[in-house]
């Protein structure tokens, strides 16, 4: 059975198209993902998030347990700061990528991951927490809204004492919003717009009010509900990664082009393996394409050289409604990672000529 968020009956009641994401029942698009995706590069946009996992890991030996598990370094964090980073596993795959929150230096920790791996991830920091750190799975009574776009902040700013028209790029503040107490307010952005998220807690109908008091402040101005549809084609256009689509348990983060979250300042699970990796090579790696040929890549189709050989996959694959023009990344042998180079791919019984353009997209 599918698991509601606390805004599931909201986004049907607006008309939107529904389908399980993740094991949730969540809104796919309400106007059509090519007008969604505009309002959001162009002006503001809501997106339901409340999926999404999150973690809090407390006491003296917080910081050393992240440290471990992830591969970037989390010492770097100070209060009111927050990090892109992915834990691995002892193949040097990719168990997941997430978001690293300092709340109280070397104390409070929160860790934001997938909605699809949450057991997945509270079973793996689980099973390496020697120190016994105190650990709270609040994913089910966290709300999650993204409001993105260049005018989301000009748009909250006036719902909050909290100076969000300054908020710097992964950090955060904490305060009131909307008149419901410790709403966390931050800028880390999976759309390359701007904006912010906020988290708060599902008590005392603070979904209600925080989602009407966003909606009364911003409809004038413009502002519209997302679903999940436009949000894969803005991150796509940026080059971000989905877990299980671009990034898995079988990649590394090298071979992804996630060596600037990869810090060999300090250890952490499956580092040998990953240096090895850094000092020899990888075999494949993530690259970008626009297709030159008329088609949609998909996720699954193969990547061809110009002999007809296979020399990878497509990871992501859509119609770019800013560049109108379809893009996707996948894998390639290494030697074919060229950006520039012709490759073609295989959409159902037709090879279609592709090329390798550097990422971001847009």
């Amino acid at each position: 059975m599918m698991k509601d968020t606390p805004f599931t009956k909201k986004h049907i009641e607006l008309g939107a198209k529904m389908a399980e994401f993740a094991g949730y029942n969540m809104p796919i698009s309400y106007t059509g993902i090519n007008d969604e995706h505009a309002t959001v590069r162009k002006n503001a946009g809501v997106f339901d998030v409340s999926h999404m996992g999150e973690f809090i890991l407390k006491g003296d030996q917080a910081l050393e347990l992240i440290q471990r598990l992830t591969t970037n370094d989390a010492s770097r964090l100070t209060d009111g700061k927050a990090q892109y980073s992915c834990l691995t596993n002892a193949e040097g795959g990719i168990v997941d990528d997430l978001l690293v929150y300092c709340i109280a230096e070397n104390k409070v920790y929160m860790l934001v991951v997938n909605a699809g791996n949450i057991q997945k991830d509270w079973d793996w920091i689980v099973q390496h927490n020697i120190h016994q750190v105190e650990m709270h799975n609040i994913s089910d009574k966290t709300c999650l809204l993204a409001i993105q776009g260049p005018n989301a902040t000009k748009i909250l700013q006036p719902l909050t004492e909290m100076d969000i028209l300054n908020l710097k790029y992964y950090t955060f503040a904490k305060g009131v919003f909307a008149g419901v107490e410790n709403v966390l307010v931050s800028a880390t952005g999976y759309t390359g717009a701007g904006g912010v998220e906020i988290y708060f807690e599902d008590k005392d109908g603070a979904p209600e009010k925080i989602w009407n008091a966003i909606f009364a402040a911003g409809a004038p101005q413009g502002l519209k509900p997302i679903g999940l549809g436009a949000r894969d084609t803005l991150r796509l256009e940026m080059g971000y990664c989905l877990y299980g689509n671009d990034i898995d348990d079988t990649t590394s983060p090298l071979e992804a082009g996630l060596g600037w979250i990869t810090k060999f300042t300090k250890d952490f699970t499956a580092r040998p393996i990953i240096e090895k990796q850094k000092t020899e090579g990888v075999s494949r790696k993530l690259i970008g394409f626009e297709m030159v040929d008329k088609g949609i890549p998909r996720h699954g189709y193969a990547i061809m050289d110009e002999k007809g050989n296979s020399i990878g996959h497509v990871s992501s694959g859509t119609q770019s409604p800013s560049l109108q023009k379809a893009i996707g990344m996948g894998y390639v042998d290494t030697q074919h990672a060229v950006a520039g180079s012709e490759i073609l791919i295989a959409v159902r019984d037709k090879l279609l000529k592709a090329k390798l353009v550097k990422i971001p997209f847009a």
